[in-house]
């Protein structure tokens, strides 16, 4: 089936260091008109449960694990058990693209239109965008998204609310264009991802992956809440991230029940305060 009332679905964008350079989690409200991301930033510390590695082992647990290295260990159902430990929210589905996978998807699409308010000048990504409106096709969607020195004060964080404002532009990029009202398209769409992204044996067609597309349809970009998982920097090591345990404790508990995520939950987080200057359309 598709994502169901209360469903989440994790998303990542993996590195060459098979490592979730990204991880998102979506949920879909019993409407099927509104819904909610929330980002884990990649350097969280978390409690990783005992995990099945991908040679038919067990990993043994860690109280304190980087929350990207649950992906590394155990592939993508560590890190659904990862997020379901943290969360204590079922993940019904997971889907994975790799940097190949992305630039298709976007070339399929056509291209997504962003507007920046400044230059972006990243060398470790090779980005360079002027100010103003452009329209990035794969190799330069992906640079944007991996894009870290370049916004914001340089961290990952900043980089997670640049590629939650891609993720807007590229919702309004489909909904701009009529995808989901184009069967054809569409079609052809979910064709590309069945090649090119991974999923669990519920959306591994192109008719499952079609079922999502329907389940999706009805959101607007104005009625997709992004947020990132409330966290503060680690006093003992800065590279490092831990959530704030009230204030995410706010965050699953919204999704839990259908609710909206409160602002009071990413009051204090360093998460959510980059400013990327990127925006959709032109």
């Amino acid at each position: 089936r598709g994502v169901g009332a209360g469903a989440a679905l994790v998303l990542p964008v993996l590195t060459v260091r098979a490592r979730a350079d990204t991880a998102m989690v979506l949920h879909v409200d019993k409407s099927h008109k509104k819904a909610s991301v929330v980002s884990i930033p990649r350097d969280t510390e978390v409690q990783r449960p005992r995990c099945a590695d991908p040679q038919g082992g067990t990993v043994r647990g860690e109280q304190q694990a980087m929350f990207n290295e649950s992906y590394q260990v155990g592939g993508p159902a560590c890190t659904m058990k990862t997020v379901e430990k943290m969360s204590g929210l079922r993940m019904d589905h997971y889907l994975q693209v790799d940097f190949t996978g992305f630039k298709k998807l976007i070339d399929e699409l056509g291209g997504v239109d962003i507007t920046t308010d400044k230059a972006i000048k990243d060398d470790a990504s090779q980005l360079s965008l002027t100010s103003g409106t452009h329209k990035l096709k794969g190799e330069q969607a992906l640079q944007l998204v991996r894009t870290r020195h370049g916004v914001g004060d340089g961290s990952d964080l900043g980089r997670i609310q640049l590629q939650q404002a891609f993720i807007k532009a590229l919702i309004h990029q489909v909904d701009s264009i009529g995808l989901l009202s184009n069967p054809a398209k569409t079609y052809d769409l979910a064709d590309t991802a069945t090649r090119t992204v991974s999923a669990d044996s519920d959306l591994a067609s192109t008719d499952k992956l079609l079922g999502l597309a329907k389940d999706l349809k009805g959101i607007k970009p104005s009625h997709m809440n992004m947020t990132t998982l409330p966290v503060t920097y680690d006093p003992q090591n800065q590279e490092r991230v831990l959530p704030l345990k009230h204030a995410s404790h706010k965050v699953w508990t919204a999704l839990r029940h259908d609710d909206p995520i409160p602002k009071s939950a990413t009051k204090n987080s360093v998460g959510d305060q980059a400013d990327t200057g990127v925006t959709a359309g032109g």
